[in-house]
């Protein structure tokens, strides 16, 4: 892919979260003002079916659902987006990621409370993105990962599907370098390309076991030489969590040999999430953990949430390499 020549590829993780609640129109416009070469896109279903761009299958994160529909939890006390129409959802308001004390996350960004941005639709963001690369001297792809793809299907909802069918629509399901495709279950990526037949790249995201999330998926055996051999004969790439990428040892830092396999085998590496109030351990500042993973170990691309910041650092690599 064309696209891979770039690399490493800028990807607005959520948006421009830094700076504007994630997964708003608001902060999408702004990733792509700052240069984001691909902008994410996470979506789950309404009840209806509709694809909408949210983070969680859950939405009392990061909206004022509580408050407009106080008995529509479900008996874990969550609010799923998927028991909600699409016009339900139009009247919530989205903010600030807000922990379980209902406390900000990161209380130095945009401020938490109250949310006043709507939760947009994925055909609504991607028509955006579209008009600002016509307008814009700038182009910006799409990065989209399904959440809880078995989840939704145990609900009688095939997420996979509603994904392209929007990718269709809007123009974007054809094998350019424009799109990827992620998710953390191997099933669901196998599915798109087995089944679904889309030609469209795709990324095995890479999380922890101890997460105990996406159906018990053994995430300590994909990163093992079989387990990348297997994830090579269905995706393109893996995004894994940065700190399986390196080994800290006193003040030193060296590679886990992950990224080194996962190129081995023709994988791109789009690891997340960069974030400069929110450091890896072992990492001292936010130029030191840009140039672990741009010179050090070559990824191809990172989820970021500070993609001004990101893209300053690749050009300040990029002028510093000299030309062959």
């Amino acid at each position: 892919m064309a696209v891979l020549a770039q690399s490493p590829l800028i990807i607005a993780h959520r948006g421009a979260s830094a700076y504007l609640p994630e997964h708003t129109l608001p902060a999408k416009v702004l990733a792509h003002a700052q240069g984001a070469d691909f902008i994410e896109q996470d979506v789950v279903l309404s009840r209806d079916g509709v694809p909408i761009v949210l983070h969680d299958i859950h939405l009392d994160a990061t909206t004022d659902v509580a408050e407009r529909f106080p008995g529509r939890a479900r008996q874990d006390g969550r609010f799923y987006a998927i028991d909600f129409t699409l016009a339900e959802l139009r009247t919530l308001r989205a903010g600030e990621r807000r922990g379980a004390d209902g406390e900000p996350v990161y209380p130095h960004r945009f401020p938490a409370n109250p949310g006043f941005l709507p939760i947009p639709t994925l055909e609504e963001e991607i028509r955006l993105i579209t008009g600002l690369n016509q307008t814009q001297q700038h182009q910006a792809g799409l990065h989209i990962e399904m959440k809880g793809s078995a989840f939704h299907q145990a609900q009688g909802l095939d997420l996979p599907a509603a994904v392209l069918q929007v990718l269709r629509a809007t123009g974007w399901d054809q094998a350019t370098d424009h799109v990827f495709l992620q998710s953390f279950e191997p099933d669901a990526l196998r599915y798109l390309r087995d089944e679904l037949g889309t030609p469209l790249p795709l990324i095995q995201l890479i999380g922890e076991n101890s997460w105990h999330e996406d159906g018990g998926v053994d995430y300590e055996a994909m990163r093992t030489s079989a387990g990348l051999d297997t994830v090579a004969t269905y995706a393109d790439g893996i995004g894994p969590w940065i700190p399986q990428l390196y080994r800290v040892k006193g003040a030193s830092i060296s590679s886990s040999g992950l990224a080194e396999a996962a190129h081995a085998r023709g994988l791109a590496i789009h690891p997340y999430t960069a974030r400069a109030d929110d450091l890896p351990p072992g990492i001292e500042s936010f130029s030191a953990l840009h140039h672990l993973l741009f010179a050090q170990l070559g990824v191809d691309g990172i989820f970021t949430d500070f993609p001004d910041q990101s893209r300053a650092f690749r050009e300040q690599l990029q002028n510093a390499t000299p030309a062959e």
